[in-house]
């Protein structure tokens, strides 16, 4: 218990080093996060932050994902990859979604990540790209439904 409040601190501060565009320093408190889920939440944060400012977020993105895939349960692994690549498609950025959706390894939610993208690719006129992503979806249930969603936006 004690372990989770003490990252819930360092969290709040991590979001507050943020606010006020101290980067390096939010990336350097959240390395301390005793807490996976937490450590990998806040670099998300900082990651999201970041890009959204119009700053190079590369390196921030990088340490989120693997953030991500160090936390020891893999559904929450996977829950906190799934949210990183929502939030960047969601910031208009469709492309660093499907690359983060690489790390996915579950296969039904690595596809749902993929059919959002390509449903956003074809609303913005990429069509023949969209298809190919929807194409290349291993889930049969997720394929089937992405294609009819894209018939319906066409």
């Amino acid at each position: 218990m004690q372990e989770w409040y003490r990252s819930r601190a360092l969290y709040e501060a991590v979001q507050k080093l943020v606010e006020s565009g101290r980067i390096d320093e939010a990336l350097e408190m959240a390395e301390g996060i005793p807490d996976g889920n937490i450590r990998s939440k806040a670099f998300s944060h900082i990651a999201v932050e970041v890009a959204k400012s119009g700053r190079d977020y590369h390196e921030a993105l990088e340490r989120a994902v693997k953030a991500a895939l160090d936390i020891d349960n893999r559904d929450e692994s996977t829950k906190a990859l799934m949210s990183l690549a929502f939030e960047f498609l969601n910031m208009g950025n469709p492309e660093e979604a499907l690359r983060i959706s690489r790390y996915i390894t579950d296969l039904p939610n690595k596809s749902k990540v993929e059919a959002e993208v390509a449903l956003v690719l074809a609303k913005s006129g990429k069509v023949s790209e969209a298809m190919e992503i929807i194409n290349g979806i291993m889930d049969d249930d997720v394929k089937t439904w992405a294609m009819s969603r894209l018939a319906s936006q066409l």
